[in-house]
């Protein structure tokens, strides 16, 4: 299971940091990630980091303000979200077992969101 917490109101130029924290399991051999959705549109990809940290990967949308890392000892996968724009807000959902498919990537676990709202 993936867990992810978080979220919440903050103003546009703020920042967030969600955590993702797996259990049942060990993730940590996997690429891991965060997707996010609004309602009415596909949930897109935002960011993935490999399985020791080396590799990282971000949509063109957050590339410079978003950072993602990984924590293998406990398990868990953060996003930091700096700059926040009224435009990120959105669920973000965390994601297991990515692999990439350009243009896509696919996720063979999902967690359950967290809602991030910036007000402008």
């Amino acid at each position: 299971q993936l867990q992810a917490s978080g979220g919440g109101l903050v103003q546009a130029g703020g920042s967030l940091r969600l955590s993702c924290a797996a259990s049942g399991r060990t993730f940590i051999y996997n690429t891991m990630g965060w997707f996010r959705q609004t309602p009415g549109k596909e949930r897109e990809f935002v960011a993935a980091i490999s399985w020791n940290g080396g590799r990282t990967y971000y949509a063109d949308s957050v590339k410079g303000r978003f950072s993602v890392s990984r924590d293998n000892a406990k398990n868990t996968v953060f996003l930091q979200l700096n700059s926040l724009k009224p435009e990120d807000t959105a669920v973000y959902y965390c994601a297991g077992d990515l692999e990439r498919r350009p243009p896509k990537w696919i996720a063979g676990s999902w967690g359950q969101g967290t809602l991030v709202t910036v007000s402008s």
